[in-house]
């Protein structure tokens, strides 16, 4: 049974580490593999108020959803051999992958649901330091590792949303504006 608990602690682990050292480190870097996940994933997300249209098209293509998706499939095909002498902390990673992709996905196609119930992975990506709040399942890793900030519900969110309205209707204006004059 511990391999369970170790499994946990392993998959949330590894998703602080990936998060911060790949996604984030490499991935600024544009030519790399992971650049799809700062150059798309966090550009998409702080232009749609925490949506990511990658996340309603097919899982087929190259996209942020797809790239997201053959790294968690390398995650378990690369921990597929402990699977004879560990199959509790190997299948527990295994759901925490599952587990990854769909609370991830539907935390991009319903931002309100993620910021009820992810909110520290809302606030990464709404709040002002993205470089923070790695975790995405559970902030257990980032409490660990001293990188949790909360952002949702603070006055800090109330100025910002306030701000993002009025770019918002600016923006919406500009548009009936060209489309009166066209």
């Amino acid at each position: 049974m511990i391999g369970i608990g170790l499994g946990l602690i392993y998959a949330n682990a590894g998703e602080w580490i990936i998060h911060k050292h790949l996604l984030h480190g490499a991935g600024r870097r544009k030519g790399s593999f992971w650049s799809f996940h700062w150059h798309e994933h966090h550009k998409n997300t702080r232009t749609n108020d925490h949506i990511d249209p990658c996340y309603q098209r097919p899982l087929l293509g190259w996209h942020a959803q797809s790239k997201e998706t053959l790294g968690l499939a390398a995650v378990a095909i690369a921990h597929a051999p402990l699977m004879p002498v560990a199959p509790l902390f190997t299948g527990t990673l295994y759901w925490s992958l599952w587990r990854y992709y769909r609370v991830h996905k539907r935390a991009h196609q319903d931002p309100g649901w993620a910021r009820e119930h992810l909110t520290w992975h809302y606030d990464h990506h709404m709040g002002p330091n993205q470089d923070a709040n790695w975790c995405v399942t559970h902030p257990w890793f980032d409490k660990v590792m001293g990188t949790y900030e909360p952002y949702a519900g603070t006055e800090r969110e109330a100025r910002d949303e306030t701000r993002r309205a009025r770019h918002r209707a600016k923006k919406a204006a500009r548009k009936a504006a060209d489309d009166a004059t066209s």
